[in-house]
C-alpha cells in the first residue's frame, strides 16, 4: 500500500480550485476595462498556471490542476458556453450562510447540446502542455445534475423534464468524450445539488416526502447514463458539496439519505466527500460504499481556515471512517477548494500550500 499509487484519486488528492494571485485579479480587472487583450490575459494566466503547476508537484500531489484560474465560478464558467445557455445578472445571489453571493447565474434559452467549441477544450490542453506528463493532470467540471438547480430550465423550451434530463445526459457524453479526445484521463464532476438532496434546509427540498425521492433517483440515474460511454481508462470522480463561498458555507446535513442509491449504485470511481465539521454529519453513510467499488476521498481537512488540523485527529478519522470503508480504498483530501469562486477562501496563499503539503505528509504516514 503506498501514496505512490497510478490509480486515481490518489492517497493524497485535492479538489481542484487554488485561491487567486493578486497578479492574476489585477489582470482581470485590466481586461474588463479594456487595457489589455484577451490574449494578454490569457498569457498571464497560463505564466500563473505554471506557478502553481510546480507549486503542487513541489508539494508531492500526484494530480495536478490549473486552479480554475481561469473561472469565475466553479460551475457557471462551463454551464453558460453550452449550447442552449446563457449566463446572466439576477436579482439575487446565491444565499450562503451570513451572506449573498455575487449575483451570477445560467438560464435555459434553446435545445441543449455540447459546443465543440467549448473554451475548456483550450483550457485543458494548455494545462496538459504545461504539465509536460511530470504529473496526472486533473480537470474539473460541474455535474450534470448542477442543471436541475431551480431557475435553470425554460419550461417553455423544455415541459418534460425527461426530455431535458435526456439532452442534459446527450451533452455530457459528448462533453466528457471530448475532453478524452484532447488527452484527459482524470476528471471531476462537482456536484452541489445532489448533496442538497441530503439537507432539509434547501429551497428544492421544501417536500420532504416522494417528490424529493423522485429527484435523488434522477440525479443517479443522470450521473450513470452520463457515463455510459466513458472510455476505461478515464477515471471519473464526483465531489459531493455544500456551497464554498468566502469560507461560508450553503446547507448542512449528513449524506444519509442519498447514500442508499448513489453511494451504492454511482458508477464512478470516487467520491470527494465533505467531513470538515460537525455540519458534514458522520460516516455511517459509508456502509452503502460497494467493498472494492468506488474509492472515498475523506475530506477531513478543511479548505475554509488556514489553521492545520492537529494530525491525531486527522488519523484518527480516518481510522473512524474505516470501520465502514477499507482502509485501502480511502484516500484524503481537503474537504473542498480554496476558490470555488474568484473571490476564494479566507486564508492566505502559504496556508494554503501548507494545508496541501499536509495532506501529503499525513496520506504517507498512513498509507506508506
Amino acid at each position: 500500500m503506498t501514496t505512490t499509487t497510478t490509480k486515481a484519486p490518489f492517497r493524497a488528492d485535492h479538489v481542484g480550485s487554488l485561491l487567486r494571485p493578486d497578479r492574476l485579479h489585477e489582470a482581470r480587472s485590466e481586461f474588463k476595462k479594456g487595457s489589455i487583450s484577451a490574449e494578454q490575459l490569457r498569457e498571464v494566466e497560463n505564466e500563473e498556471i505554471k506557478r502553481v503547476v510546480d507549486r503542487q508537484i513541489e508539494a508531492g500531489l500526484q494530480a495536478v490542476t490549473d486552479g480554475e484560474f481561469r473561472r469565475t465560478f466553479f460551475h457557471l464558467d462551463f454551464m453558460e458556453h453550452l449550447n442552449g445557455f446563457e449566463g446572466y445578472v439576477p436579482e439575487h445571489g446565491y444565499a450562503f450562510k451570513g451572506q449573498e453571493s455575487e449575483k451570477r447565474n445560467v438560464r435555459n434559452t434553446g435545445n441543449v447540446s455540447f459546443n465543440p467549441d467549448h473554451p475548456f477544450l483550450r483550457d485543458l490542453k494548455d494545462l496538459i502542455d504545461i504539465v509536460d506528463r511530470r504529473n496526472a493532470v486533473k480537470f474539473t467540471i460541474p455535474s450534470p445534475n448542477m442543471f436541475f438547480n431551480d431557475g435553470i430550465r425554460n419550461p417553455e423550451i423544455y415541459p418534460d423534464l425527461e426530455k431535458y434530463a435526456e439532452d442534459i445526459i446527450k451533452t455530457y457524453q459528448d462533453a466528457i468524450q471530448a475532453f478524452y479526445d484532447a488527452g484527459l484521463r482524470y476528471l471531476q464532476l462537482d456536484d452541489v445539488y445532489i448533496a442538497g438532496l441530503a439537507s432539509d434546509n434547501v429551497p428544492w427540498n421544501e417536500d420532504p416526502g416522494e417528490q424529493r425521492d423522485y429527484r435523488i433517483d434522477l440525479a443517479v440515474r443522470v450521473l450513470n447514463e452520463s457515463l455510459a460511454n466513458k472510455p476505461d481508462d478515464l477515471t471519473v470522480t464526483v465531489h459531493l458539496c455544500r456551497g464554498n463561498y468566502r469560507s461560508t458555507w450553503a446547507f448542512e446535513g449528513g449524506y444519509d439519505r442519498i447514500a442508499p442509491k448513489l453511494f451504492a449504485k454511482g458508477n464512478v470511481d470516487g467520491f470527494f466527500l465533505e467531513y470538515d465539521d460537525e455540519r458534514s454529519g458522520g460516516f455511517n453513510p459509508l456502509k452503502y460504499i460497494p467493498e472494492g467499488g468506488p474509492r472515498v476521498v475523506l475530506g477531513v481537512i478543511t479548505s475554509k481556515s488556514g489553521e492545520l488540523e492537529d494530525r491525531g485527529d486527522v488519523v484518527a478519522r480516518i481510522k473512524a471512517a474505516s470501520d465502514y470503508v477499507p482502509l485501502d480504498q480511502l484516500c484524503l483530501s481537503p474537504q473542498c477548494g480554496f476558490a470555488s469562486t474568484h473571490h476564494g477562501n479566507e486564508l492566505t496563499e502559504e496556508r494554503q500550500w501548507a494545508k496541501l503539503k499536509f495532506v501529503v505528509d499525513v496520506a504517507k504516514e498512513i498509507w506508506g
